[in-house]
C-alpha cells in the first residue's frame, strides 16, 4: 500500500552561535508531528540543516581568527549533538555551505532570473547585520545617542553598494489573493494578520544579492555578488528534495508541496512573503501551511546573554531529562504564543502529570496484575457500561488528537490525553480492585484488564511527545515494537489475555528538589 506523502520542515538555524532552549522547542514540536504522522501510516520525510553563510559568520570567524568554514563546522556539530540527545528524528540535514545546495540555489536563481524578476540596481538603506535584513526608516527606533535599532534590538547601519534586486512589489496582489484564498496559510491567526497587514500596506522590491562581502553562494554568471542570505537559506526547503530534479518519481514530485514550515515568529516575514514570492517566480507551488510558533520566555522575559537569564538545554536535561523537557515544552505552551520556563514549572509538571497522574495509573495498574493475575494480561468477563465508556473514550482519543495535532494544538492534544488518564485514575478508586480480590475476583480481573488496554491506548499517543519513556511503558505492558503504531488501534488490536508481563517498574519517579543539582 502506497503510505500518504507528508513532508514537514523546521527553520535551519543560522550557525553564529549555539543551540539554545529555543532551538530544542522547534525541533521537539516538528518532531513530535512528524513521529505522530509517521505512526499514523504517513510516508514522512522531516527536514533541518543550518544556515551557514552571511556577513555575520565571516565577521565572526575573522574576530576568532578562523575561516568562516571552521566557524559553521563547529556550530553544526553543536547543533546535530543537542538534536541526538533530543532524540529528533530528522531524515536529512542540509547545511547551505554543502556543494549539493550551492548548485541547487543558483538554479532555484535562474529560474527568478527567467521569470523576468531579477534586475541589477543600487541599493541604499538601513542593514542589520544580525538580522540579515534591510528595514525601512518607520520600522526603526533611535536611541537618544542618535543610533538606529532595528524591531529586533539589533543595530543597524547605513549601507549603499550594487545589487540584483527581486520584482517582489509585482507579487503584492498575488500573495494577498493567497492569503485570502487559503486562510490556514499562515497561523496561528496573529501571525495571518500580522502578514497580512503588511503586505497589504504595500511592498517594496528587495535586495537579493550582496557584494560588500563574499562569504555566500555566487551569483551565477555574476561572481562579484553572492545570494542574499535569505533566498540562499529559504530555498533549502527544495534543494533538499533534489530541485530542479522534478520529474516523476522525483522527491519534488513526491513530498512538495510541504505540508508544514513550523518556524519561529520572528522570521515569519521571510517565510511568508518572500518565499512565496521565490516560489510564485520559479513556477513552484507555495507549501500548504507556515505555522510561527512563539518565543520561549524565563520568568516572563525574554533570554538574554547580557541580562544573564538563558536556559540551558543541557542542564534542564541533566536535570529533569529528555522526556520530561519534551513533555513540558508541549504541554505547558500552547504552540503560536510565547511560553515560560522554569525549574518550578517543570517540577510541578513532572510530579503532578507524570509521576502522579500517568506514571502512578500505569505502575498501580501493572502492579495489582503482577501480585494478583500471575504477571500476566487477566482474563476480562463482559464489560459493565463503567467499562464499556470508560475504552470507548480512550478508543476515541485518536481522532481527538489526530484533529489537535493537524492544528499544531500539540498542549490541547495532551490535554485530552491526560483527561483520560485522570478518568483513569478514579476509575481505579471507584471500582476498587483491592477489595474486588476479596469479593470478586473475575470483577477484579476484568478491571485490571480495562486499566492495562487503557494504559496501552495512552502509551500509543503519547509517544510522539516522550519516546523513551513511552517504549518502556509498551515494554511492561508485552507490546512488540511493530504493533505500536496507530494500525494497531482500537479493540481489535487490544491486550491478548495470557501474555506474560515483566515485572513493573516505575517510569516517572517524583522529582525532589536537590536532586541532580
Amino acid at each position: 500500500m502506497n503510505k500518504t506523502p507528508y513532508y514537514i520542515t523546521c527553520a535551519i538555524p543560522y550557525a553564529n552561535g549555539a543551540p539554545h532552549i529555543g532551538h530544542a522547542y522547534e525541533a521537539i514540536a516538528g518532531d513530535a508531528l512528524a513521529r505522530f504522522k509517521r505512526l499514523d501510516g504517513f510516508d514522512v520525510r522531516f527536514q533541518t540543516g543550518m544556515d551557514e553563510h552571511g556577513q555575520k559568520n565571516e565577521q565572526t570567524a575573522a574576530k576568532l581568527g578562523i575561516t568562516p568554514q571552521e566557524l559553521v563546522d563547529q556550530t553544526s556539530a553543536q547543533f546535530k549533538a543537542m538534536y541526538e540527545t533530543l532524540g529528533i528524528s530528522f531524515d536529512d540535514f542540509m547545511r547551505t555551505t554543502e556543494p549539493r545546495h550551492k548548485e541547487r540555489a543558483q538554479a532555484f536563481w535562474c529560474k527568478m532570473v527567467e521569470a523576468g524578476d531579477i534586475y541589477l540596481d543600487k541599493y541604499s538603506g538601513w542593514y542589520s547585520v544580525r538580522d540579515e535584513a534591510y528595514f525601512d526608516e518607520g520600522e526603526l527606533t533611535t536611541a537618544p545617542d542618535g543610533k538606529k535599532f532595528a524591531p529586533s534590538g539589533a543595530p543597524v547601519e547605513w549601507m549603499e553598494e550594487e545589487s540584483y534586486f527581486f520584482r517582489l512589489s509585482k507579487y503584492q496582489d498575488k500573495l494577498l489573493d493567497l492569503y485570502t484564498r487559503r486562510p490556514d496559510f499562515i497561523t496561528p491567526k496573529s501571525r495571518y494578520n500580522e502578514i497580512f497587514n503588511f503586505v497589504k500596506s504595500g511592498l517594496r522590491d528587495l535586495s537579493v544579492s550582496r557584494t560588500t562581502f563574499s562569504w555566500g553562494v555566487p551569483v551565477p554568471d555574476a561572481p562579484k555578488h553572492v545570494m542574499y542570505v535569505w533566498v540562499d537559506a529559504l530555498s533549502n526547503y527544495i534543494t533538499a528534495l533534489k530541485y530542479p530534479e522534478v520529474g516523476a518519481g522525483s522527491l519534488m514530485e513526491k513530498f512538495w508541496p510541504a505540508d508544514l514550515h513550523v518556524i519561529g515568529k520572528d522570521i515569519i516575514r521571510f517565510h511568508a512573503v518572500y518565499w512565496p514570492a521565490f516560489l510564485m517566480s520559479a513556477g513552484i507551488e507555495v507549501p500548504k501551511t507556515i505555522s510561527g510558533h512563539g518565543m520561549i520566555l524565563t520568568h516572563g522575559e525574554k533570554m538574554s546573554k547580557s541580562v544573564g537569564n538563558i536556559v540551558s538545554t543541557e542542564d534542564v536535561i541533566s536535570k529533569f531529562g529528555v522526556d520530561a523537557l519534551r513533555y513540558f515544552l508541549l504541554r505547558d505552551i500552547s504552540f503560536g504564543q510565547d511560553g515560560d520556563i522554569s525549574n518550578e514549572a517543570l517540577i510541578a509538571r513532572i510530579n503532578s502529570q507524570l509521576a502522579n497522574d500517568l506514571g502512578n495509573l500505569a505502575q498501580r495498574s501493572l502492579s495489582m496484575i503482577a501480585k494478583n493475575c500471575g504477571g500476566a494480561v487477566p482474563e476480562h468477563g463482559a464489560f459493565t457500561e463503567a467499562d464499556r465508556a470508560f475504552l470507548d473514550k480512550a478508543y476515541g482519543l485518536l481522532e481527538v488528537v489526530r484533529r489537535e495535532m493537524d492544528a499544531q494544538a500539540f498542549h490541547k492534544a495532551l490535554e485530552a490525553i491526560w483527561g483520560v488518564i485522570a478518568d483513569g485514575n478514579r476509575y481505579v478508586d471507584e471500582q476498587a480492585p483491592w477489595t474486588l480480590k476479596k469479593t470478586d475476583p473475575a470483577r477484579m480481573a476484568t478491571v485490571l484488564y480495562v486499566l492495562a488496554e487503557v494504559v496501552r491506548c495512552v502509551a500509543l499517543l503519547v509517544q510522539p511527545f516522550m519516546p523513551t519513556a513511552m517504549a518502556a511503558m509498551l515494554n511492561q505492558l508485552s507490546v512488540p515494537a511493530d504493533q505500536r503504531d496507530f494500525a494497531q488501534w482500537g479493540e481489535g488490536h487490544a491486550l491478548k489475555s495470557g501474555t506474560l508481563l515483566p515485572a513493573p517498574s516505575g517510569v516517572f519517579p517524583r522529582y525532589v528538589e536537590g536532586e541532580g543539582d
